[in-house]
């Protein structure tokens, strides 16, 4: 279910009310109606979360239902993407998928009804001069030569277009409605474009296909859609969605409501964009999870809930706004914090040697696998003279209030006992390499030292019998500026690309058994942050992707 409780805003207030009214008859019907050129992101989510949320929340009923009227950049690899995303984020195992092209006969059978009533008719100018004769906001259109031809003249016209009897460019369908207009869309809008292109679906049976705003409305009104939900963009062509289906036998009709889009700092919302960054290999494809798409975000191990949530946070009205990728962040710990299960992990490690301990000794240690799930019970780890810890937990020369691990002091090594570091090997270029410790043997296993110091520090560690090198990629934000399409003019909007948005760390050393987790699984690596491991994971060659550190910069800023 993509959602887990009723929530009100305007456009669940409209459904409601239209219900009430009696304007609409159940079931509820809503649609996702996402064109198959390019991956979904998470700006998609936000609609996804609307169209199947409210069809839940009303016992109604949505489709997932591609737009396929333009095969020149259709593919079946969106198609197949786009049924696994939708799949992800809802959680739903069946979901009802049908096609634009399904409706293909149908859409061209009302097309020559509005031929023979004079409300469309075959244009022989091209696109540069149909742009020339549209005119401004200020000034009215030029009709077209072509716009007096008679019903059956356009309807012979029209079908040798259909026949493939006209080259591509050479003529379109237009409907016949003001040339003034004040919205220019509805300035003889076009309707059919001649493409020989082949069809993912209907292979080459069609040379002609339906532009956007002539297909939308018919789809809806074949599939008995109440509720055909848009972001405020698609305003402007409500008016055209609203002339096609009164001009035609169509009843009831869906009605469109708009609402905002979702907008993120450091980071685009824009399918064109996003394929620009892929196909200049500015990334590392669709699914890169530092890319905003929902196949990135999945491979980063993001949680699909905390996608939900975050939608529901941000809600849906008629303004639009930018939101903070922090808050999309804060949403992810939250899930994370109670889903995952801890594990310690050392990214840069330090050779620990306990000097006071036989080679062969083994100690048994238990930790809760987590502490937000009690019932999950213990983690045993095992624990030997050699150890590794994370080189950020020790300094040569510490400033002060640095409380872990320096010359001659010490810390408490998580679940073990007390540590004091008696010795640092250095290499020739004075990087630390080594320490040679003691554990103080009265504080093994959470015991108190004789004496009654404390500590002011627990730090991590690893085995070094029981882990393993790996590969750790530090993700951070894509785009270093916040609103990255700001830039000069005339200049390469992906210069704002952060130089630092992927680090990769090759001599990780992790716990053995995390090798052998399926990709995919999303842990806390504690103190550092939520890991997951990748696409490309193997137990002979374990890697992670960091999906969001620990720190949380949105509650901080509201001071929780």
């Amino acid at each position: 279910m993509v959602s887990e409780e009723p929530r009100s805003d305007f456009i669940r207030q409209l459904v409601a009310e239209d219900l009430r009214q009696g304007r609409v008859q159940p079931p509820v019907v809503t649609r996702f109606p996402p064109e198959p050129n390019g991956y979904l992101h998470i700006g998609h989510a936000k609609a996804i979360c609307l169209d199947f949320g409210i069809a839940d929340e009303f016992n109604g009923l949505c489709r997932l239902r591609f737009d396929d009227t333009n095969p020149s950049k259709e593919d079946v690899e969106y198609v197949d993407a786009i049924i696994r995303d939708v799949a992800w984020l809802t959680g739903r195992e069946n979901i009802e998928v049908r096609f634009a092209s399904d409706y293909f006969a149908q859409m061209y059978d009302w097309a020559e009804l509005l031929i023979e009533r004079g409300l469309a008719y075959v244009d022989d100018q091209d696109l540069d001069a149909i742009r020339r004769c549209r005119g401004t906001i200020t000034t009215p259109g030029t009709d077209s030569p072509w716009r007096d031809r008679s019903a059956e003249e356009n309807l012979d016209l029209f079908r040798a277009m259909r026949a493939g009897d006209c080259a591509p460019g050479s003529r379109v369908l237009r409907a016949k409605i003001d040339m003034a207009h004040p919205n220019m869309l509805m300035r003889d809008p076009l309707m059919y474009r001649i493409q020989f292109d082949h069809h993912h679906r209907t292979g080459d049976t069609w040379k002609i296909y339906p532009l956007y705003d002539w297909a939308h409305g018919l789809e809806d009104a074949i599939e008995g859609v109440t509720h055909s939900l848009c972001t405020l963009e698609f305003a402007t062509h409500r008016p055209l969605y609203d002339w096609f289906l009164e001009q035609l036998p169509i009843d009831p009709r869906p009605h469109q409501y708009e609402f905002n889009r979702l907008n993120l700092t450091h980071t685009v919302m824009s399918k064109r964009k996003l394929m620009e960054l892929v196909e200049r290999s500015l990334v590392a494809g669709w699914d890169d999870p530092r890319m905003p798409t929902l196949c990135g975000l999945r491979r980063r191990g993001v949680p699909p809930s905390a996608i939900t949530a975050f939608c529901k946070e941000v809600g849906y009205t008629r303004t639009d706004t930018t939101n903070e990728w922090a808050l999309l962040e804060y949403h992810i710990r939250q899930v994370l914090n109670v889903e995952t299960e801890r594990v310690m992990a050392v990214l840069d490690p330090i050779a620990v040697e306990i000097t006071n301990w036989a080679p062969d000794r083994r100690e048994q240690v238990e930790v809760p696998i987590n502490p937000e799930k009690p019932e999950l019970g213990m983690r045993k780890l095992s624990a030997g003279r050699e150890l590794f810890i994370d080189a950020d937990d020790f300094m040569l020369d510490p400033p002060k209030k640095f409380f872990r691990l320096r010359p001659g002091g010490e810390v408490r090594l998580r679940g073990l006992g007390y540590l004091r570091c008696d010795e640092v090997l250095c290499d020739d270029h004075g990087r630390v390499t080594g320490l040679r410790c003691q554990l103080d043997e009265d504080t093994l296993h959470g015991g108190a030292p004789a004496d009654g110091r404390k500590v002011k520090a627990t730090i991590h560690w690893v085995d070094a019998e029981d882990s393993q090198a790996a590969e750790v990629r530090l993700y951070d934000h894509l785009f270093a500026a916040e609103d990255p399409l700001a830039c000069a003019d005339g200049e390469d909007w992906t210069t704002n690309l952060n130089a630092a948005s992927c680090t990769v760390i090759r001599q990780a050393r992790i716990p053995s058994f995390l090798a052998e987790i399926p990709a995919g699984t999303t842990v806390q690596f504690e103190r550092l942050g939520y890991f997951c491991s990748d696409l490309d994971h193997r137990p002979e060659a374990p890697v992670f992707n960091r999906t969001a550190t620990l720190r949380d910069a949105w509650a901080k800023a509201k001071g929780q």
